[in-house]
Parts: C-alpha cells; sequence; structure tokens
C-alpha cells in the first residue's frame, strides 16, 4: 500500500515535495521499475503497470477516490461543464437504426431541419445502419469540435427518398434543470438532476420567470441528483438563507479549514421552501438539503440521502488523465459530518442503498437508528438531527411499490416501453400534433387507451416479456401514466414529462400538501422531535 501511494506523490508533485518523507521509498520504486524493465524475462507495458498501481491505490483510500483514463475525461467532465460540442440531438438506437428522439433547441441540427423522428441512415458516406451501432460508435461520429462539419443521410417517414444535411458543429448546453413550472397558481417546482456550471443561471431565469407567474412557495426536487460541482451548491443554497448563515465548511489533514456562509443577494430568501430527497440525493445535494434542515429554513421530505461527504479535487497526470482525490470531508451548519461509513470495504459500501433496501428502510422510517453520539441540533429550533450517513428528511415518504411486478421492472429496464413509445409516436406524430396542439390540451385530453395497452403487452412479447391479466391490472394505473409522460417528452420537453407523471408522485403531492399546510406541518415537525 505505502509504495503504490508513493506512486502516485511521485506522479503527481515534484519529488522535491516529498523528499524530506519519501526521497528513500521513491528511489527504491525507481530502481524496481528500472530492473523490471532491464532484465525481466518478458516484455511490458510500463505505463499499463503504473496505471494499475494508481488504481490499487486509489481503491484502498476510499469509495469516492477514482483514477480516470486520459480518453475518458472530456466525456466525464461534459454532464458538469454544462456543454459538449457536436450536432445537438437526443437520439435512441432502436431496432439496430439510429433514431432521432428530437434537436436541441436552437442547436445545429435543429437549424439544418433535422426532425424528431428521422432516421440516421449514413454519417459521413459512411452507413450506419443495420450494423449494430452502439450509442458510443454513434456519439464517435457525431461528436465534434467546434466549427467543423458533419454530412447526414436521414430517412423521414411519410418521404420517399433520402435526405442530406451538412451540419456544422456547435456548443450545445447540458441543462442540470430538467423541470420548472406553476403548481396551483403560487407554487413553483423546479427539479435538479446535478449541481453543474450552469446550474445556479438557469435556477435564476427559471425561478424568475415564475415568481412573475406569482410563485409564493418553492418544491426543490434533489431526489436522485447525486451532486457535482461543491461551488455550486453553495451558491444555490445562499439563494434561501440569510446573510452570514453558515452553509458548509470544509477541511482534512492537510486542507485547512474553509467555511461558506450565505450572503445578502438571493431570490428565494422569504418563501416557504419543501426540499425532496431520496437516497439517490448525494454529495452537493446533501449540501443544501443539510443546511436548509440546519437553520430551520424549510421542510425536508422523502427518504435517508445517499451519504456522501467527502470533496474530490481533480488532479491532471502528465498524459491527461486524471484522478479525482478526495482531500476533504465537508460538515453541516450543525457540525455534521453526513459520509457513511467505507471502513468495511468497497464491494459493501457498493451494497449498502441495497441493504438498506432489504432492511425496509425504504418502506418504513422506524427502521432507522441513530446512537446517540450522531445527535446534532438544529440552529433555531434546537430539533434533533443527525449525522454519519446523509440526511434524514423531517418528513418520511416511502417509496411507492403499489405497481411493483415483474412485467412493469422488464419493460422499463430493457428498454421495452421506451421503444414501444418511440414506435406508437413515429406511427402517430402527425395526428398528435393536429389532436393536441399545445400541452394544457394534451395533458386534460389525451388518454391511454386498452388499444395502446395491448400494444405495449405485444411488443413487450416479442422481446419474451409476458404478463398475466392480474399483472397488467395491477401496472395498469402507473403504467398508463408513463406512457403519457414520454409521449409528452417527445412532443415537448421534461418539464410536460414532469408535469404528467408527478400527479401520482407521493413525495410531490406530501410537499403540496405541506406548502398548503404550512403552519400545522411546522408544528408537526417540531412535536415529533
Amino acid at each position: 500500500m505505502r509504495k503504490y501511494i508513493i506512486i502516485l506523490f511521485v506522479l503527481i508533485f515534484p519529488i522535491e515535495s516529498f523528499s524530506q518523507y519519501f526521497t528513500e521509498d521513491i528511489f527504491k520504486f525507481s530502481r524496481a521499475m528500472g530492473y523490471i524493465s532491464t532484465f525481466y524475462v518478458d516484455s511490458v507495458n510500463a505505463g499499463e503497470l503504473v496505471e494499475d498501481a494508481i488504481i490499487d491505490i486509489l481503491e484502498n483510500l476510499d469509495p469516492h477516490s477514482v483514477y480516470i483514463p486520459a480518453d475518458e475525461v472530456k466525456s466525464m467532465n461534459e454532464p458538469l461543464e454544462g456543454n459538449f460540442e457536436g450536432i445537438g440531438i437526443q437520439f435512441n438506437i432502436l431496432k439496430d437504426t439510429i433514431y432521432i428522439i428530437s434537436p436541441v433547441s436552437g442547436g445545429p441540427s435543429e437549424r439544418v431541419g433535422l426532425r424528431a423522428g428521422d432516421r440516421i441512415i449514413r454519417i459521413d458516406d459512411e452507413n450506419v445502419a443495420g450494423i449494430k451501432i452502439s450509442t458510443k460508435g454513434v456519439r464517435d461520429r457525431l461528436l465534434g469540435k467546434k466549427g467543423t462539419q458533419v454530412n447526414v443521410v436521414i430517412k423521414r417517414k411519410g418521404v420517399d427518398e433520402l435526405l442530406d444535411f451538412t451540419i456544422i458543429r456547435d456548443k450545445i448546453p447540458i441543462f442540470s434543470v430538467d423541470a420548472a413550472y406553476l403548481i396551483d397558481k403560487n407554487i413553483a417546482y423546479i427539479k435538479i438532476n446535478r449541481f453543474a456550471q450552469t446550474t445556479v443561471d438557469e435556477f435564476y431565469e427559471k425561478i424568475d420567470f415564475l415568481k412573475e407567474q406569482g410563485a409564493k412557495s418553492i418544491i426543490l426536487d434533489l431526489r436522485g441528483n447525486g451532486g457535482g460541482y461543491l461551488d455550486k451548491a453553495i451558491n444555490l443554497a445562499d439563494e434561501f438563507l440569510d446573510k452570514g448563515q453558515s452553509i458548509v465548511y470544509t477541511k482534512g489533514l492537510r486542507v485547512p479549514k474553509t467555511q461558506s456562509f450565505a450572503t445578502e443577494k438571493g431570490k428565494c430568501k422569504k418563501e416557504k421552501v419543501v426540499v425532496l430527497i431520496d437516497e439517490g440525493s448525494a454529495s452537493a445535494s446533501e449540501i443544501v438539503s443539510g443546511a436548509i434542515q440546519d437553520w430551520d429554513r424549510g421542510i425536508i421530505v422523502g427518504r435517508r440521502s445517499f451519504g456522501k461527504g467527502l470533496v474530490q479535487k481533480p488532479m491532471f497526470l502528465p498524459d491527461g488523465s486524471m484522478i479525482r482525490l478526495t482531500i476533504a470531508r465537508y460538515y453541516t451548519p450543525t457540525g455534521r459530518l453526513i459520509q457513511k461509513s467505507y471502513k468495511e470495504g468497497s464491494e459493501k459500501y457498493a451494497r449498502e442503498l441495497l441493504t438498506r433496501y432489504e432492511h425496509g428502510e425504504f418502506l418504513n422510517k422506524d427502521s432507522i437508528r441513530f446512537p446517540d453520539s450522531l445527535k446534532y441540533f438544529t440552529l433555531k429550533n434546537k430539533r434533533t438531527v443527525y449525522g454519519g450517513g446523509g440526511i434524514m428528511p423531517d418528513i418520511f415518504v416511502p417509496l411507492d411499490t403499489t405497481s411493483a411486478t415483474k412485467f412493469y421492472g422488464e419493460v422499463i429496464h430493457r428498454g421495452v416501453l421506451n421503444s414501444f413509445v418511440l414506435d406508437y409516436i413515429d406511427n402517430n406524430r402527425n395526428q398528435l400534433k393536429i389532436n393536441y396542439p399545445n400541452f394544457k390540451i394534451f395533458n386534460k385530453e389525451f388518454k391511454v387507451t386498452d388499444v395502446i395497452i395491448s400494444g405495449l403487452v405485444k411488443h413487450a412479447k416479442k422481446e419474451k416479456i409476458t404478463a398475466s391479466d392480474s399483472e397488467i391490472e395491477k401496472t395498469r394505473k402507473d403504467i398508463s401514466l408513463l406512457i403519457k409522460a414520454l409521449i409528452a417528452r417527445d412532443l415537448w420537453d421534461m418539464t410536460e414529462y414532469y408535469q404528467v407523471v408527478n400527479v401520482q408522485d407521493k413525495g410531490y403531492n406530501k410537499a403540496i400538501d405541506i406548502i398548503k399546510n404550512w403552519n400545522r406541518y411546522q408544528k408537526e415537525v417540531l412535536k415529533s422531535q
């Protein structure tokens, strides 16, 4: 273990930085590598040996220190940078054909006339249909430097001849706010999927628009948000907290304590706030929800969050590869470290969410036990909160398992439901647009009929997925809602998708009820302590 750490230090920093500690060991390792390169019986790849050593080091440090090869660094950073360079389409591979779900609004593909439902047959004179192309293969061919061009040949339904398009690649935005809309005239709903470079700017744009429409309360949905940039989480929390209130502080063995405080700036200092979290809410999401909870600024609703309280710093290596090294821990304003334990190894850590599920935690909050040593008190109302394993919500909402059937799980996880909906839209797109010229009409009038459900069952049967009548009946309500939501997403966008699916979402409906009965729930939260 010690020799691996030395390798890593040598790669990242000058030898002089560590000479007082590691000079002898550094030269020992260098000599060993020299012997291997010079005398080993077979040829060796020194680069692979070093890379394997780095991976072994990081795996033995903590679960969140990781190595990223040079060829993966750019694609890994794209979702957090907020943009990439390409032609700007959402696509799926259906029946061995690249199917355009939708061109990005304002992007280069939309500008030249590509449409949802188009099929890409050739890219730069290379046939890409019927060759079992992968998602990576599509990305490799369509992504490229801004200003470069790519030629695509399209098959469009209802058009006999193939269509040729020349597309000039450009910067394509990646949005981190999935949905933002107004509920019941004065309740704003905003869902954030990650904390990227553009997250706060996107939030500003959405909240300004919603407040102009009359929003006086906010449901901030951070469920499934795995985190992102620490500073963006701090900036978002600043929107809700009063000037001078602590947001988070970080410290490590070799990193001095750094504390962040709210400023006088912020667009949401007075509005009622409910934050939705679940087991997929991690890191930056936990910073925001932890700060709001510690200052009794809002009510946290859902299930216990992931439990990641470690801060990673990206560090580049000479060949363009990178390590994300844990350099500090972060603490909520009350001093809570919410990082769950990883002392029993990476395998058990990786299975921790499954363990929670098996122990019944997703269905019953009483299955969760925290020792008194992890007890803290909120800074305003002195309520009990806990550290040591995620943010525990103020109001628990169990996982909804009412539609849990084997059929429901298989058609979703194997992509069968999605491919069925794509087929349905492809065959009915023009009529759908005629019947439902806007989302408001669609949401009110479109019904998933028995014919559509029967079509899904037949489609699934072709993929060797069968269901009994009782299974179909049990899952009908939820699967119908999901079909409608996927159609709405294709015809409009993600905001419309969430407007459909949220209708039956227990956490979402609980959040609305809390805001409408704010004083009662404030007392309930206090009484439960």
